[in-house]
Parts: C-alpha cells; sequence; structure tokens
C-alpha cells in the first residue's frame, strides 16, 4: 500500500482471534471494508501466515489472550521480522502493564472488546495514516531519520550546524563483499555513529546509500568544534572499520562539515562534500568566500546561458598572442586564445567559462568555433596559427569528424594549422591520439604537446606520439632566469629536443631576463607578454 491517502479497499489485513465465532463475525465484515483477510486461532499460526504472506500483509489486529502463543509474543515476533508493520491490540481488558508492554513493542493503537466496528474501522485508519507519515520520515533499513526529516528539522533551526558523512565506494564493498555483508557494514556504521555523536547533543540521520548526517543540538556550536569530533571519528573508523562475522572490514569516509544562518546548510553541505572529494581531502569545512553555493549557483546559470548564446552571436571571438623565433623575436606563428566579449567590449579570459562549459557540455560548440576561427585567420592573415585540443576532443568522434571535414575543405591552407594537445589530463588511448595526429599530418598539420614538464607528460610519451614541437610549462619558465633548479631541467627538455629534431617553445615568457635565460639555453621559439598580450583578430597585422 503506496498511498498516501488511506483506503481500506487497498488493505490486507491478518486478523487473530482465539474465539470462534468472533473471529468468523469479525473477520467477515472486515472483509467486507478490505481487500482480503487471513484469519488465525491463536498466535502462532498467525506468526506462520504473517511469515509466509509478509509482502502482502499490511495491518495486524490481534487479541491478547489467546492460546499457543498470545497476541504480544506474537507481535514480537513479527516487529523482529517487519518493525514498521502496523499492528492494534484487541483486548477486553484495559490493564496499564498490557498496554506498557505494547507500547515497548512498537504498537501504537488499541481497541477494547467487544469491538466496536465503527471504531476499528477509525483506529485501523489512524494506524495506517501514522505508520505512512513516520515512512516518510523514516530510513526503514536502520530506522533513522531520514534525508525528509532533517530537512524538516533544518527548516525550523537558525542558526545550524551539520556534518555530512559518506562511505567512500560504498558500491565496491558491496561487489566485493555482497550486499548483505553491505548492509552488516552500514547497521555497524551506524552503531558506530551512536557512539561517537551522543544523542542528547546531535541528530543522527541517513539521507543516502551511503551518506549519513550529524545535526548539532546546539545550534551556538562552532564548525571547529564539530570538526575535531569528526576528526576523531576518522581516526576510529580508520583503526577500527567494521566488524562482520569476527572479520574486520576496512573503508574510509569522507567527512564536509558546514554552518549557516539559513535554511541551506544541507545544500550547502552537499557542495562541500563535493569539494572535498575532488580535492581527495577527508575532512572539509565550509568557507563562505569560496562555497557560497547561492553566488556560485547564479553566476553558472549566468555563463551557461551566455554560452548558449555566445556561440551563435558572435560573443565568442579567438584572440591570438605572438610565437617569436628566440635568436630573432620575428614572429614564426601565433597561438589562438578563446574569449568572451561583453556588450561593452570587456575582454573575459577563460578561466571565468570554460569549467562551466565543460560541466554543461557545452564545451564541444567553442572547440568547433576556435577551429573555424583559426582557418579563417589563416585564410584572412596568410601566417600560421596553433589551436589547443584535448584529449576528451580528439575521442569525441563528432569533433573528430568534424576537424578532418573542416581540413578536407581548406587543404590549400592546412599547412598553416598547428594543433597543440593540452595535458590537462591524463591520455587514456595512445593509439586513438597517434591515430589523430597521423590523419592531421596528411594534411600538412603539425601537432605538439602544450605545457610540457606538468601534469602527465613525459620523454615517452612525446617519443610514442612522434609530435613535431615541445611547449615547455610556463611553471618551469616564468623563474628559469633566477632559479637553478628549474635552469636545469629547462636545458634537460631543450637538450633532448634537439636530439630528436623536435622544436622548442618557451610559454609565459614575461620580461628581457628570462629571454635571455631562454635564449642561452637554446630554445627555439618563445611565447610571453614580453613579446605582447593576446590581440583580436583586427589587432593583427
Amino acid at each position: 500500500m503506496n498511498s498516501t491517502a488511506v483506503n481500506l479497499k487497498d488493505v490486507t489485513v491478518l486478523y487473530c482471534e482465539d474465539e470462534d465465532d468472533l473471529r468468523t463475525v469479525t473477520g467477515d465484515v472486515i472483509q467486507q471494508f478490505t481487500k482480503k483477510v487471513f484469519l488465525a486461532e491463536d498466535g502462532k499460526v498467525g506468526l506462520e501466515l504473517f511469515k509466509k504472506y509478509a509482502d502482502e500483509i499490511d495491518l495486524i489486529i490481534t487479541d491478547v489472550n489467546m492460546p499457543e502463543m498470545n497476541g504480544l509474543e506474537m507481535a514480537k515476533e513479527i516487529k523482529a521480522i517487519n518493525y514498521n508493520i502496523p499492528i492494534i491490540v484487541a483486548t477486553a481488558f484495559s490493564n496499564s502493564s498490557y498496554l506498557l508492554e505494547a507500547i515497548e513493542l512498537g504498537i501504537d493503537k488499541y481497541v477494547l472488546k467487544p469491538i466496536d466496528i465503527k471504531k476499528l474501522f477509525t483506529v485501523m485508519k489512524q494506524s495506517l495514516l501514522y505508520h505512512e507519515l513516520q515512512d516518510l520520515y523514516r530510513d526503514n533499513f536502520t530506522r533513522l531519520p531520514n534525508r525528509n526529516a532533517l530537512i524538516k528539522q533544518l527548516k525550523q533551526e537558525s542558526p545550524s550546524i551539520l556534518a555530512l558523512i559518506d562511505i567512500d565506494d560504498f558500491s565496491t564493498l558491496n561487489e566485493l563483499y555482497s550486499e548483505a555483508v553491505g548492509d552488516e557494514i552500514l547497521l555497524a556504521f551506524k552503531e558506530m555513529l551512536e557512539e561517537s555523536f551522543p544523542k542528547d547533543e546531535y541528530g543522527i540521520y541517513r539521507v543516502g546509500a551511503d551518506k549519513f548526517a550529524i545535526l548539532a543540538k546546539n545550534s551556538d556550536m562552532l564548525q571547529n568544534e564539530l570538526k575535531v569530533k569528526c576528526e576523531n571519528f576518522i581516526q576510529i573508523v580508520d583503526t577500527n572499520g567494521a566488524t562482520i562475522d569476527n572479520n574486520t572490514i576496512n573503508f574510509a569516509i569522507t567527512v564536509a562539515i558546514a554552518k549557516t544562518n539559513n535554511h541551506k546548510t544541507y545544500e550547502t553541505v552537499q557542495r562541500v562534500l563535493g569539494m572535498a572529494k575532488s580535492k581527495f581531502v577527508q575532512i572539509l569545512e565550509y568557507d563562505k568566500d569560496t562555497h557560497d553555493t547561492h553566488k556560485n549557483f547564479e553566476e553558472n546559470m549566468i555563463w551557461i546561458k551566455k554560452l548558449k548564446e555566445g556561440l551563435t552571436d558572435g560573443h565568442f571571438k579567438a584572440h591570438f598572442q605572438a610565437i617569436v623565433h628566440s635568436s630573432t623575436q620575428e614572429i614564426y606563428k601565433y597561438e589562438s586564445l578563446i574569449r568572451y566579449i561583453e556588450d561593452d567590449g570587456e575582454v573575459i579570459s577563460p578561466y571565468r567559462f570554460l569549467p562551466i562549459a565543460k560541466k554543461a557540455k557545452l564545451f564541444n560548440g567553442i572547440i568547433k568555433l576556435m577551429i573555424t576561427e583559426c582557418l579563417n585567420f589563416i585564410r584572412g592573415k596568410n601566417t600560421t596559427v596553433a589551436v589547443n585540443i584535448s584529449f576528451d576532443d580528439i575521442k569525441n568522434k563528432d569533433i573528430y569528424a568534424y576537424i578532418i571535414n573542416l581540413l578536407e575543405e581548406n587543404k590549400d591552407i592546412t599547412h598553416q594549422l598547428h594543433f597543440e594537445l593540452l595535458e590537462t589530463e591524463e591520455i587514456e588511448d595512445f593509439e586513438m591520439v597517434r591515430k589523430f595526429i597521423d590523419d592531421v599530418h596528411k594534411y600538412g598539420c603539425q601537432v605538439g604537446v602544450d605545457d610540457f614538464g606538468a601534469g602527465y607528460s613525459n620523454f615517452n610519451m612525446i617519443e610514442a606520439l612522434q609530435v613535431d614541437f615541445i611547449k615547455i610549462d610556463g611553471s618551469l619558465i616564468n623563474s628559469v632566469d633566477v632559479d637553478e633548479t628549474q635552469a636545469i631541467i629547462v636545458d634537460t627538455i631543450a637538450g633532448y629536443a634537439k636530439r630528436t629534431g623536435i622544436k622548442t617553445v618557451a610559454e609565459f615568457v614575461s620580461k628581457e631576463s628570462i629571454y635571455t635565460k631562454i635564449h642561452e639555453l637554446g630554445i627555439d621559439f618563445a611565447q610571453g607578454y614580453y613579446f605582447g598580450k593576446p590581440i583580436s583578430y583586427v589587432e593583427v597585422p
């Protein structure tokens, strides 16, 4: 029965009564107003029927005094199987000891005998509705309050302080040990939480399959106080793990902590947990300046709208930065760099919008626009230009096909187009990248590796891909004039490149002393603000 509106016609009842006539008469009446009735003459038969038809039975009505097994004994056995099943006790006595025992068992309703049928139906509806509402706010497996209960509680509290705890790679635990053991881990974890966070000081909630929340009842508690408490709990988990059938199962957890003065503490702590996961830190506190979710959300939505419209209304434009010969300082080629141009002419750098574009699945349009702009630049300026491309772009069949089609349509100028393979992520498939390089080489394009010396780049990769040039990462160039270690690394890269016939480019050349040093080290080309900032198409001579 799933409807929140109680309809007895949808309900299957188990009715236990040892008096034959009463069982028959009352059972017949109940049958007229419900879906189905199972009749039992005592608690033992009732328990057997429940075990057999547990998936069907929605409600139990039972007498207390019965042979073999009385109603409360049966109720205790049934509650052990399904604690949430509604049970109504019918008794001839309003005995307080009976009622106390019934309450302890989780029985929430009773009727006096002789049974008033109209009152019985009222009690049945009340009991079913009560349990349905309880299910809305309770996790049936752990019997902890659930996410709905937490949200409801947070709406009543301001400020509030909350910790969100995630069991790392819980699906892997299920696969490794079985889902049954996974369930045991959850129950053991619940007990660990209850031992570490006393119920008079904290509320514990299960808010997801592998996520639990800890709400401090003292809203004046400082974030750092809860952080210390959570750090101690992390230590307990790391040291002890969970003991299942005398076996210790080790696992890790990630914790996020947030305190806010509004009703969005849960939303905030979820964002902090995501950041903790992305940064691979075990515990992270909310910081308003960096985790302002409302501000981030609004800015993200603005940029998503700009991204969608900008790809068609001309707001996205390529800018071009000169790359010069180190020996002569004459321009050899340009690198194309995406920019967003505001209506007032303000030029926005890509760090403001590229991460959002990738997350919103809008980056495909940007890379296509950039390659098109580069070919238009070559045709209009008759000079060589380089465009950045990532492994994600190469493995995208749509982008790959788009690039090859454009090259085919512009074969007369493609020898002036260079690709710089970004080192922002590990290359998963060298054969795929190698094929891309072979395909664009057919059109006379050159391919290089950007940011060499950072990320995942190494000499073996250069050898495997057979690239045409290496762009040395700016982190190795920006202090090469004063840092001897950086100079040695750059010298090593330059020496390797010369032996293998690969050209080298130094980026982030921002001043004369850096230029002088990279020239001494034999770097072939240089790029940076010392030679000029990125400029628009019309500014390129």
